[in-house]
Formats: structure tokens, C-alpha cells, sequence
């Protein structure tokens, strides 16, 4: 239940917003950098499975398909524990210590685990969107590629995947949206990003609702930045009128643009 208005300490609330100190802002950048690394290795993994389903190869549609069940049809925060706990436990190795330095960069064992998850989770969703807008191209793109003496690989890299990518870019940007509020899951693990943040300065103070009203506005202001942004990719893709209509920007913000989904 919302404590009473006269009981809400507004002087803490305004304090973590405006403007966020030094520990916020951190934890707004890990929750930033956590997103972008984890859904660019989505989108190869996803790539990578949805050639593969794509693909003559009896094997390579197996395994592809088996990636997808799993992936898809298990809690992500489950997978989170998995990726960072069962190595260590049962597997004798642990490859996310205390610290790893990645070209020169110091990250945090948990942040690793939690990128490589998201990643692995994510990449079973771009899989299906993948393979989606590479069947929407016309199949005559590709025999016509052929006929000219382009090799397949070739062809899917100049003809199809370009084609296709103002099909997948609507449903990308919105995937990256949910993983901008995925990251909030690896707060379970120990990652200090936004929620973890409101969360620790919710122990120290006994305050939940200053803090983590607060966060919900700091998670809307990075969705709703992206979404501007979006629509400016899709605007210069041409991806948004492949309808002939651009959704508009509060429809984008209230879900009446491309199909979203929950995790």
C-alpha cells in the first residue's frame, strides 16, 4: 500500500533526482553500457540462430531451434543465477572473478556474468525477429542474386539482410528498451545499476517508496530518450512508412507503434 501523502519525504525524493549524485549517475552508466554490450552480442547470437534456422543443414536447425526453446521458454533471471553461480559450483572454473580486464578495462565479475546472460537470453528473441525479416524479403532477391553468379553468403550480406533490416529495426529498437529494464535483474547477483542503487539507499533509510518511485522516473527518462531516438533511426531507414503511416511519437511511447513484448 502507497504510504500516505503527508508520510512521503520529499525532500529525499527531490534529493536522489535533482540531480542524481555521483553513486546514481555511476550506476545510471553501468546500467547504460550494461544494455548497449548485451544487446549488441543479442543481436549477433540472434543472427547467428536465425541463419542457422534458416539454413539446409538438419543439424545447424536443430540446434538453432533448441537455443530458442530454451532460451526463450526459461525466466531470464533464472539464466542470470546460471550463467554466474553453476560454473563455480559445479564446474570446478569460475569465469567471472571478483575483476577482468577486457582491452584495458577493469569490469566487475558480476557485470560480466549479467552481460553474457542478457546477451545469450536476448539473442534467442532476436533470433525469431531475425528470422521473421529475412523470410519477409522476396525469395526472387535471392535466386535473382544467384543467377547473376553471387554466391549465397554474398547474397544474404548485399540483397537480403538489407532489405530485411527495415523490417528488423522496429522490433530491435523495442527489444533494446526491454533490456534497458532487463538490466534491473542483475541487481540479484550483486551489479550495482539503477535498482541496486534505490535499493541500497532504501536499506539505509527505510524509505521504499521515495526511492524507488524515483528509480521508475530515472527508468522512464532512459526509455523514453531512447525512444526518441528510434524513431529517428527508423525515420532515416524508411522503416517506419514501409506501412505508409509513422506511428508518431506518443503513440510509439504507449505501445500503438511496433508490437512489444514482455519478458
Amino acid at each position: 500500500m502507497l504510504v500516505a501523502a503527508g508520510k512521503f519525504d520529499w525532500n529525499a525524493f527531490s534529493n536522489y533526482l535533482l540531480p542524481p549524485d555521483g553513486e546514481t549517475w555511476k550506476a545510471l552508466w553501468a546500467t547504460l553500457y550494461i544494455a548497449v554490450i548485451a544487446q549488441f552480442f543479442g543481436v549477433l547470437f540472434g543472427l547467428i540462430s536465425a541463419l542457422g534456422q534458416l539454413s539446409k543443414r538438419r543439424v545447424l536447425r536443430f540446434l538453432s531451434g533448441i537455443y530458442v526453446w530454451v532460451f526463450r521458454g526459461t525466466p531470464v533471471v533464472v539464466q542470470i543465477f546460471f550463467v554466474f553461480y553453476v560454473p563455480s559450483l559445479f564446474l570446478g572454473f569460475d569465469p567471472f572473478p571478483r575483476e577482468r580486464v577486457i582491452l584495458g578495462v577493469t569490469f566487475p565479475g558480476a557485470v560480466l556474468a549479467g552481460i553474457v546472460a542478457l546477451a545469450v537470453n536476448e539473442g534467442a528473441y532476436m533470433s525469431e525477429i531475425m528470422r521473421a525479416g529475412i523470410r519477409a524479403v522476396d525469395p526472387g532477391q535471392m535466386e535473382a542474386a544467384l543467377t547473376v553468379g553471387m554466391t549465397r553468403r554474398l547474397a544474404m550480406r548485399r540483397i537480403v539482410l538489407p532489405q530485411a533490416a527495415r523490417i528488423i529495426v522496429p522490433p530491435l529498437g523495442n527489444e533494446f528498451n526491454n533490456m534497458l529494464k532487463t538490466t534491473s535483474l542483475l541487481s540479484f547477483i550483486g551489479v550495482n545499476e539503477l535498482f541496486k542503487d534505490a535499493d541500497i539507499r532504501y536499506s539505509a533509510t527505510f524509505k521504499p517508496t521515495e526511492y524507488f518511485i524515483g528509480v521508475a522516473f530515472l527508468y522512464l527518462g532512459l526509455t523514453t530518450g531512447w525512444t526518441l531516438i528510434q524513431a529517428q533511426i527508423e525515420r532515416r531507414l524508411g522503416a517506419s512508412d514501409r506501412d505508409g503511416e509513422d506511428p508518431g511519437f506518443f503513440r510509439r511511447l504507449l505501445g500503438g507503434g511496433t508490437m512489444w513484448r514482455g519478458r
